[in-house]
Parts: C-alpha cells; sequence; structure tokens
C-alpha cells in the first residue's frame, strides 16, 4: 500500500510541474530527444550494441543446442517450439523483425 501511494503522490507530482512547463517546454524536450536521436554517433552506437546483442544471442543459441541437443525441444510445449522454428527461419533471410539488416 505504501508504494502505491508513493507511485500516485509521484504521479500527481510529475502531473502539477509537467502542467506548469506547458507545452513549449514539452515541445523543447521533444526536440531535444529528436536531435539526439538522429545523432549519427547515437545511431552507430544504437546499431553496435543491437550487432552485439544479436551475436551473443546467436552464440547462447548455438550453445545451448549443440550442448543440450534436441532435449530442450522435448521439454518446451509444440508451440513454443513451432514459435521458435519460424523464427529461426525468418531470421535467415538476412532482416530481423524490426526490418534492420543482420549483416
Amino acid at each position: 500500500m505504501r508504494y502505491r501511494l508513493t507511485f500516485i503522490a509521484g504521479l500527481a507530482f510529475g502531473y502539477v510541474l509537467g502542467t506548469r512547463a506547458g507545452r513549449e517546454r514539452y515541445e523543447k524536450m521533444k526536440k531535444s530527444a529528436q536531435q539526439v536521436s538522429q545523432n549519427p554517433a547515437v545511431r552507430n552506437a544504437a546499431e553496435s550494441a543491437a550487432q552485439t546483442g544479436r551475436e551473443f544471442a546467436g552464440k547462447a543459441y548455438h550453445s545451448v543446442s549443440v550442448k543440450v541437443g534436441e532435449r530442450v525441444g522435448d521439454k518446451v510445449p509444440a508451440s513454443v517450439a513451432e514459435r521458435m522454428r519460424s523464427l529461426r527461419e525468418r531470421g535467415q533471410n538476412g532482416h530481423d523483425d524490426w526490418g534492420t539488416s543482420n549483416t
């Protein structure tokens, strides 16, 4: 209950501060966020992090599938195993679910 009251108080406090700042401040923060997201250094860092994540996920998948073999497939429901197969096949065409290149 204490956490719920703290959350509600924080929400109310944020609302009051936000309404006092007004639309002009909101637009200024939005413009700043867009400038940061469009910065080539930020975009390169994000793409690099995504690529590293894909590499580690691939290594982890390979490690589990090689060491454990088909036993993992036997432990999960058929619907989950089928979903994983379809995701794996979709990822082999060179693009991920976000439409970005895996290369």
